[in-house]
């Protein structure tokens, strides 16, 4: 019995650590509107691992709002709790009323996780674009950390090759990994193996990395730093997470 105990153990322990990423959630349900039909928004907000389809408890985000044209609205008063994947999760409903390039985010409240013995901070947004507009997708929108797009981040087909910035407190962050991970909604892609479930790019000198989706369907990307403090002993893991829309192309 102990040496069955002792291959259990072992087998956990072999297990590679990007089968388990943690990814913050905020998808919505449209990422482009062309009509007025289009205007009004369903939005999820979580924490999970999305290749694998496993939810995590989020506790309500210290903030959640939207940025257009420069001007931050704060939607944390909209939030409303919800079971997704059986853990507590967020969703909120907004009306897109002009047009313009919407950023929604999340600020998180960290998370603890006891495998990894860390806290977790995963500042996380997705684009809309609305009524034609296109304006301001590669501007900043002030998060602790965050992804800045270098290729438009709507309009997008599968295949289509994104670049991407990271930024830390405003500056570019070399040699940073970025975990890329499918939301594998309908659970109908099963990795090969452990080690296909979280795909793994690397920052250049400026912060730039690139990544082609092979697959439609909704795609984060996970840029992790290390926090320059601690929480109650324990190091932070800070998280830049964007979420973008690939479309099948010709359908």
């Amino acid at each position: 019995m102990r040496l069955v105990k002792f291959f259990l153990t072992l087998v956990v322990l072999l297990i590679p650590l990007s089968a388990f990423a943690h990814f913050g959630l905020v998808i919505p349900s449209e990422n482009t509107a062309e009509s007025s039909k289009d205007k009004n928004l369903n939005l999820l907000i979580g924490f999970i691992h999305p290749m694998e389809m496993k939810g995590m408890d989020m506790e309500k985000p210290q903030e959640f709002g939207v940025v257009v044209a420069g001007q931050k609205e704060n939607l944390t008063a909209t939030l409303k709790p919800f079971t997704y994947l059986g853990h507590k999760a967020w969703t909120s409903s907004y009306t897109l009323k002009r047009p313009g390039v919407y950023q929604f985010f999340s600020s998180p409240v960290p998370y603890f996780e006891p495998a990894e013995d860390i806290y977790i901070l995963h500042y996380t947004k997705t684009y809309v674009a609305a009524y034609g507009a296109e304006e301001g997708w590669d501007e900043a929108i002030g998060l602790p950390t965050e992804i800045i797009p270098l290729t438009r981040p709507f309009g997008l087909y599968a295949g289509n090759t994104f670049q991407g910035q990271v930024l830390l407190k405003g500056k570019p962050v070399a040699n940073c990994e970025v975990e890329v991970e499918f939301f594998n909604q309908k659970q109908k892609v099963k990795a090969p193996g452990e080690y296909y479930i979280t795909q793994v790019v690397k920052t250049d000198k400026n912060g730039i990395f690139t990544y082609t989706p092979p697959a439609p369907g909704w795609w984060g990307f996970s840029a992790l730093n290390t926090a320059d403090y601690k929480l109650k002993g324990k190091d932070v893991e800070l998280g830049a997470v964007l979420w973008l829309y690939f479309a099948p192309f010709g359908k």
